[in-house]
């Protein structure tokens, strides 16, 4: 027969938290979105996550998850498994060279708890280092309450300290390069951007409709969580998102369902960034397809295409 305590400690509650703030680079505990991971295979994991019904920057504002907030929580994914599953030393640096994502709208409403979100991981070709991985891709499929929530592949490189150094050229120092930061251009109005607050706007007008100058604001308290040593690849994200907003009215909502993006150089905080969008030829069902470019000292930066939907 069981004693007082004893069925006080069988009816006990499992409790739950979110990871370790420094396992996915971030100094806010209320910017981490994942809340535990475990392994299932060689190289297989599931990571569990839940995003908030409302954020100050991925809003919720039209009844929908932000799907930025979606490609933050693959981000931190990375860096949780890099860290934990392989042993990754704190100090290396992650950088994605390709992003790909397409999410089912359906499942990104927002309902009247918070979204329990489930990840299911399979990463490939792992290339090693002295034991450690030097590169690898991630392919991703999320779910939410038992429906596929969206699909992805990111491929990205896991850099030592020394490593990064020679790749940075003199730039790794991430206090300076921070602090030696420009102050940021004005923004483009908040209803071009798709946003309602003018800190939350990562583009400058140009006199061309098509072409604008990357917004770099490091007072942002969400794209710049901590101190970086250059542009960090959501706020790239964000410019693709918006850019693509700006390129035509719409009657709706419009969220970015899929991207596809190619990093091919890191974005600096000294030098002007020119980020150029197209809008290519008409995708089905009332989606519109969009294609964006970012230069920097006359090399791209990225290349990216995005399918914008109407919620």
């Amino acid at each position: 027969m069981l004693t007082t305590e004893e069925r006080s400690v069988s009816v006990r509650p499992a409790l739950t938290t979110t990871v370790a703030r420094e396992y996915v680079h971030r100094a806010a505990f209320s910017e981490v979105f994942l809340t535990g991971w475990d392994e299932v295979g060689q190289d297989t994991f599931t990571v569990t996550a839940q995003w908030p019904r409302s954020h100050s920057f991925y809003t919720s504002e039209h009844g929908v998850h932000d799907p930025l907030l979606l490609c933050e929580t693959f981000r931190q994914s990375g860096l949780l498994l890099a860290h934990t599953a392989y042993e990754t030393p704190f100090g290396y640096q992650l950088s994605w060279s390709r992003l790909q994502y397409a999410v089912n709208a359906q499942v990104l409403h927002v309902e009247n708890t918070p979204a329990e979100i489930d990840l299911h991981v399979a990463c490939t070709d792992i290339r090693y280092h002295r034991s450690l991985p030097a590169s690898m891709t991630m392919h991703i499929e999320a779910a939410r309450d038992g429906s596929l929530l969206a699909v992805a592949t990111i491929a990205f490189g896991l850099h030592s300290p020394r490593v990064y150094e020679r790749l940075r050229s003199g730039r790794c120092d991430a206090a300076r390069m921070f602090a030696d930061a420009p102050a940021p251009a004005p923004p483009v109005a908040g209803e071009v951007a798709g946003r309602t607050r003018p800190q939350d706007v990562v583009l400058s007008p140009t006199a061309e409709d098509w072409r604008w100058q990357l917004r770099v604001d490091t007072t942002h308290p969400v794209l710049f969580d901590h101190p970086v040593d250059h542009v960090p690849g959501m706020l790239l994200l964000e410019a693709v998102r918006q850019a693509a907003h700006a390129l035509g009215p719409s009657a709706g909502a419009m969220v970015p369902t899929a991207m596809d993006v190619s990093f091919r150089r890191y974005v600096e905080f000294d030098e002007p960034c020119w980020i150029e969008a197209e809008t290519e030829p008409k995708a089905p069902g009332g989606r519109r397809s969009v294609r964006v470019n970012a230069l920097q000292r006359g090399s791209f930066a990225f290349t990216a295409t995005a399918e914008m939907a109407t919620v």
